[in-house]
């Protein structure tokens, strides 16, 4: 007998829901679907859910579904997953922790190299012709410089790892310090700013790091430290950061997610010293295979011993 999964997603069809189908009857809520009708026909069945492409599975989805036992997020961040009303239903929630960090890693360098090297600015440089009358300007060599990683999961140790291979002094914060790696711990936030040249920002989305780069943190940070983002949008107060950015503050910031993604504050557009990416930092076919498998584990050792394997830390 097939086992019933919702999944949710976006508009567009999306590569896990095919291969979530060959093995499971697929329900699939998109933001255009008529939820009342849909829900009318399959809620009595939906065992699970495979949530992607930027939908909410919120309080009244998850009570809708009587027999929902888990939510599997295609992905590492589960910020849209009302993750209380879960646990408090007793549904279990699993996600991809280790799936995306090898590609956002390499992201969070590309956009910090993007920025502090002048890539994308000197590319504009040439293409607009104003290399033949004069320079660019001269800027600091990337490598041997002070890499602050705020939040040391999955996707932060592999940015120490690449860091350190630019001969990077590692400095990172985390709630508690950790024993076991051999970089330097810094007790907050500010901290870690005061003492980086490149501050990336590696961690969940939550109501403890919602606004959390403030304009204390990015004037700890100063006037040559630049700012990558491959967290969300949510973690940066926005406002702050253009204010920081106008004003010299800092030297440049590289982001792959915003605030109201993906309607991007239109001032950043303007500025020289941002790198702008669309949310594709863990976007690479390679963790798209290993997010499909993450996903297929999951159901399957749902459906078969009740239990899901990548269980959120929360």
């Amino acid at each position: 007998m097939a086992n019933d999964v919702l999944a949710t997603a976006g508009s567009v069809r999306e590569m896990w829901i095919d291969a979530v189908a060959e093995r499971h009857l697929v329900h699939r809520l998109t933001p255009d679907t008529d939820r009342a009708t849909l829900l009318a026909q399959i809620a009595p069945q939906v065992g699970a859910i495979v949530s992607g492409g930027g939908f909410t599975v919120d309080r009244k989805l998850i009570e809708a579904l009587p027999k929902l036992g888990m939510i599997a997020v295609t992905g590492a961040g589960f910020d849209r997953i009302d993750v209380a009303v879960a646990q408090e239903r007793g549904v279990q929630i699993c996600n991809a922790p280790h799936a995306t960090a090898n590609s956002v890693a390499d992201m969070a360098m590309g956009l910090y190299l993007a920025v502090a090297r002048r890539m994308v600015a000197n590319d504009r440089f040439v293409r607009g012709g104003r290399w033949l009358h004069g320079r660019a300007p001269t800027v600091r060599d990337a490598s041997g410089r002070r890499f602050g990683i705020w939040g040391l999961g999955w996707i932060g140790q592999a940015l120490a790892k690449r860091a350190a291979a630019f001969e990077m002094e590692i400095h990172y914060h985390t709630r508690t310090p950790r024993p076991d790696v051999p970089w330097h711990y810094q007790p907050s936030l500010a901290a870690l700013a005061r003492v980086a040249d490149v501050l990336v920002c590696a961690v969940p989305a939550s109501a403890e790091t919602a606004g959390a780069v403030d304009a204390t943190v990015l004037e700890g940070l100063g006037s040559d430290g630049v700012l990558v983002n491959v967290a969300r949008g949510s973690v940066v107060d926005e406002s702050a950061l253009l204010d920081a950015l106008k004003g010299g503050d800092i030297a440049g910031a590289g982001l792959d997610v915003f605030a109201d993604e993906p309607r991007v504050n239109e001032a950043f557009l303007t500025l020289e010293n941002v790198v702008l990416s669309p949310h594709t930092a863990g976007s690479t076919q390679e963790t798209w295979d290993a997010v499909v498998a993450n996903v297929l584990t999951n159901l399957d050792a749902f459906f078969r011993e009740g239990r899901v394997v990548t269980p959120i830390q929360t």
